[in-house]
């Protein structure tokens, strides 16, 4: 493997690590240590901050007080020359981690850097290969990188786990777990529990069969897999026809990353939409465990307990989003704010349904019923009849993520407010070829976003609205401050309790990432990926410029 000094270009053929280093930082990040991640406030060990999901932070050198004298303190930008990745087809979608001053983020094409997270300075920077055909649903992305014990595990757009020395940056090993061919691809933040890397697919429009899979943090070998749509025998397998193999082409993939509760040992991950996404008419029945959020035993991968959140989906309303786990008194809870524009509060310990309330603005297709539960009402389901619905299959909230404070026992949600048009059409299946069934139409002249706050009752804290939808993640700290990007840039400070906007900075490109925060010396800092123009760009063009401007920022307080 051949390596390159940072003033000359990347031969992009191969996997390569561009020379230099980084300090040993990671050589002790232990399980033990994201287990207890909250005790170390300065690093953001794991990607949402800890294993519970909640997106929350104690640090609050930065507060309610003080965030207008918020700064930038320095500016990376990705698309620069020489070394550096160039412009994104899609977005900049991760998380930063950052361990004792070391930043890792990943990228599009496969880019991982290695960052001084006090000044930006790149430390080391690594390319992955990635074929030109790889079949790709929803942009060239990627959501993040896991760091333990001397390593910066990423997964590949060709659905390859990689492990790279997170000193210099080099391949450590390389495991494939998705077949390229068939349609399906990785996009995912890895989460190492214990010894291992849990990792899950992506490819739902392409007709593949959903999984999540656990390897060896060490040599890279796959120490289990749960498919999440079952086939013939398996329990659920009634949900789907008998006959044909709608369920090998069933979908359910599991995109984002998991929640962990290690007092259950349960790891808590939402699935996707089934295939083919909007015509149920191939695949009657249920269709489990598609849109369901599920729970699985980390040691063996099995599935311990299920909860569906949209039954036979019409609508494309993956229910992949992030599990909140929190607890209330004696009870152990999970929220989930699913694309259907509902909240789903489960007991974590069984999966027994305690609440559901809307959050989402518009919500046509279904309702809450007497039983409590969600039940449809606009079925998409006649060959070439447009039928309109809210929220449209880009939900009303994306993939990104809500946050949750212990201190107020507040969500902090991004919210859209997309309706669409959806006309049925029956395409048959090839492999690698996109199976959705319709042809879509989106309420491009009128939509809306909001930051809502809720409490774990469904009742409406505060809101504020948006000028586009909001398709970027909350963060929220001990500071009792709430962070969100705009898809036209700016990105915003909201009060946690009254939800007053304190700060806002423009950033010069579009928000669909997750910001993290840390502390270097002391001095904290909200870390924040900038690029993307989807809901801007494509319906306003030119606001900004034609470019994504790709570039992580980092504001702190000015130094004293």
């Amino acid at each position: 493997m051949p390596e390159y000094v940072e003033t000359r270009p990347v031969n992009f053929s191969e996997l390569s690590a561009v020379a230099g280093s980084a300090p040993a930082v990671a050589e002790n990040v232990t399980y033990d240590r994201i287990l207890r991640a909250r005790e170390e406030p300065h690093n953001w060990l794991t990607y949402y901050g800890a294993y519970d999901g909640q997106r929350y932070s104690p640090l609050d050198q930065i507060n309610a007080d003080n965030i207008r004298r918020l700064v930038p303190a320095w500016v990376f930008q990705f698309g620069a020359a020489g070394l550096h990745a160039g412009p994104s087809t899609y977005a900049f979608e991760a998380a930063p981690i950052v361990v004792d001053g070391v930043m890792y983020v990943s990228g599009w094409d496969g880019w991982v850097w290695a960052l001084n997270a006090r000044n930006g300075e790149t430390l080391w920077v690594y390319k992955h290969a990635v074929p030109f055909d790889t079949s790709l649903c929803c942009g060239n992305v990627n959501r993040g990188v896991a760091v333990a014990n001397g390593k910066v595990f990423v997964v590949t757009l060709n659905a390859h786990l990689l492990a790279l020395d997170a000193t210099t940056g080099k391949a450590v090993w390389d495991s494939t777990y998705g077949d390229v061919r068939a349609g399906e691809s990785a996009t995912v933040a890895p989460l190492v529990v214990k010894n291992l890397v849990i990792v899950g697919s992506s490819g739902g429009e392409f007709g593949v069969r959903g999984h999540l899979d656990a390897f060896d943090m060490d040599t890279g070998e796959r120490a289990w897999r749960l498919y999440t749509v079952p086939k013939p025998g398996e329990p659920g397998a009634d949900t789907w026809p008998a006959e044909g193999e709608a369920w090998a082409r069933g979908g359910g993939n599991t995109w984002v990353t998991s929640s962990f509760d290690p007092e259950t040992n349960l790891l808590y991950v939402g699935t996707g939409n089934p295939g083919p996404d909007f015509d149920g008419e191939i695949r009657p029945g249920d269709n489990l465990y598609t849109d369901s959020v599920i729970a699985v035993d980390v040691d063996s991968g099995q599935l311990r307990w299920h909860y569906q959140c949209t039954p036979h989906d019409l609508w494309d309303y993956d229910s992949t989003m992030e599990c909140i786990l929190f607890d209330q008194g004696d009870q152990k809870l999970l929220a989930h704010f699913d694309k259907n524009g509902y909240c789903f509060i489960l007991d974590r310990t069984n999966g027994q349904l305690v609440r559901v309330f809307p959050f989402g603005e518009r919500i046509t297709w279904g309702e809450i019923t007497a039983d409590g539960k969600v039940t449809p009402k606009i079925y998409p389901e006649k060959e070439g009849d447009p039928v309109h619905f809210w929220p449209g299959p880009a939900g009303a909230k994306e993939w990104t993520h809500a946050s949750y404070s212990p201190r107020t026992e507040l969500f902090y949600v991004p919210v859209q407010d997309v309706g669409a048009e959806v006309t049925r059409r029956r395409r048959q299946f090839k492999e690698s070829i996109p199976y959705w069934g319709a042809s879509v139409v989106v309420d491009a002249a009128d939509m809306a976003g909001f930051l809502k706050a809720f409490d774990a009752q469904g009742n409406e804290a505060w809101r504020w609205e948006a000028s586009w939808p909001l398709s970027a993640s909350t963060l929220v700290t001990g500071g009792d401050v709430v962070f969100v990007g705009e898809p036209a840039g700016e990105f915003n400070a909201f009060h946690a309790r009254t939800g007053e906007q304190l700060w806002r900075f423009q950033t010069g490109s579009g928000h669909h990432s997750s910001p993290t925060t840390y502390s270097v010396d002391g001095r904290q800092f909200v870390a924040v990926p900038v690029g993307w123009g989807a809901w801007v760009e494509g319906f306003a063009p030119g606001m900004l410029g034609g470019q994504h401007g790709d570039a992580l920022f980092a504001f702190a307080l000015p130094e004293e």
